[in-house]
């Protein structure tokens, strides 16, 4: 077990980015002796490709693994030093890029970067497989988005690095799904528990199609990892059938309560948590979904709800509900550096690099 005494406190409690909306304290999903390294040591040398890879435990500790990083300063023992992580962008990406290429250079690692298909050997003709056996000799760990599902599965032909998938076509996102989570969780940490009181228990909105939409699709996966703490879902969405047959399968044998609407007026009164999407890159051009399913601070909200969105946003999420208390979007954006760095830190094995060299790695 870790104890976060080991690490130094950050020179400054206050949030220094200064930006509206909720930012929950980190710590407060941190026990006295919190992280059990000894299920993080599983991700060594791992591909991080879908959410089904995860338990809820394992998504656990990388929460809480990224919650003792926001709140202490581990900088200056240089993690990643001598490591290169290659970002590889074949489709169009800010934040999920940059926070990528952010969480590498605040823990001193080194970056080769494509940050756009074109320029690679690709617009040539020149296989996915064929580029994943030259970064063999490039780097020490891939981070691929890509506009075609299947990119995963044929880089991964040749490719015998770590692979992170940071989005496949209308697959996966699951780095996006431990981003969102690990805002959830510091928003209502008792969420983590296995038994969760019925009046604790949320009703979860989910505004998109899991069935075509890749973060929403893994949102809601990593959600009925939780489904001790909801009380029902809720899905707006303008397809009728917005799931498809394999979520829909999963849906019913999670045994929770759920429901399918066209309206957000059906149920925003009723609901505690609301995860929102816009983007979906469907063939080779973007779809915008839902935009009649806006929210502002006008709507209908309970007091205490909060709102998720994976950004970029469009006319759905008005910015006049950046400055309330439902937006925990931007913390949600902002806490993805460092669930990316408990990864990158699991994944290639630094754990003997964080400030304190004798730190247990079972319990």
């Amino acid at each position: 077990m870790v104890n976060n005494m080991l690490f130094e406190k950050p020179i400054s409690e206050e949030n220094p980015l200064d930006s509206d909306g909720l930012y929950p304290d980190p710590e407060k999903l941190l026990d006295k002796d919190s992280i059990d390294l000894s299920i993080l040591q599983k991700l060594i040398g791992t591909s991080i490709l879908s959410v089904d890879q995860f338990n809820k435990q394992l998504v656990l500790e990388i929460c809480k693994f990224a919650a003792l990083l926001e709140s202490t300063e581990i900088a200056a023992s240089h993690p990643l030093d001598g490591k290169i992580i290659i970002t590889a962008f074949f489709e169009a990406s800010t934040r999920t890029r940059l926070s990528f290429e952010s969480a590498v250079l605040r823990l001193d690692g080194k970056i080769i970067s494509i940050p756009l298909g074109q320029a690679t050997g690709q617009a040539k003709g020149e296989s996915l497989a064929d580029i994943g056996e030259m970064f063999n000799a490039y780097g020490d760990l891939v981070v691929l988005r890509h506009t075609d599902t299947d990119s995963i599965q044929e880089m991964q032909n040749n490719l015998r690095l770590p692979l992170i998938n940071a989005g496949n076509g209308t697959g996966e996102h699951p780095t996006q799904a431990l981003a969102d989570w690990f805002a959830i969780l510091k928003w209502k940490p008792r969420l983590k528990d296995d038994e969760v009181a019925p009046q604790h228990q949320i009703h979860l909105g989910i505004l998109g199609t899991p069935g075509s939409m890749r973060a929403v699709n893994s949102f809601l996966r990593m959600s009925l990892l939780f489904k001790s703490g909801i009380r029902k879902i809720s899905i707006v969405s303008e397809m009728a059938d917005p799931l498809g047959p394999e979520l829909d399968c999963r849906l019913q044998k999670s045994g929770l309560d759920y429901l399918v609407t066209n309206d957000i007026n059906d149920v925003v009164s009723d609901l505690d948590v609301i995860y929102m999407n816009s983007i979906a890159f469907l063939g080779d051009s973007y779809k915008t979904l839902d935009s009649r399913f806006k929210l502002n601070a006008e709507s209908n909200l309970k007091k205490d709800s909060v709102v998720l969105h994976p950004l970029a946003r469009l006319d759905e999420l008005d910015p006049t509900l950046d400055e309330t208390p439902h937006n925990l979007y931007f913390t949600q954006a902002h806490g993805a550096v460092f669930i990316r760095q408990a990864l990158f830190i699991s994944i290639l094995n630094r754990f003997d690099r964080l400030p304190e060299k004798d730190i247990p790695l079972s319990n």
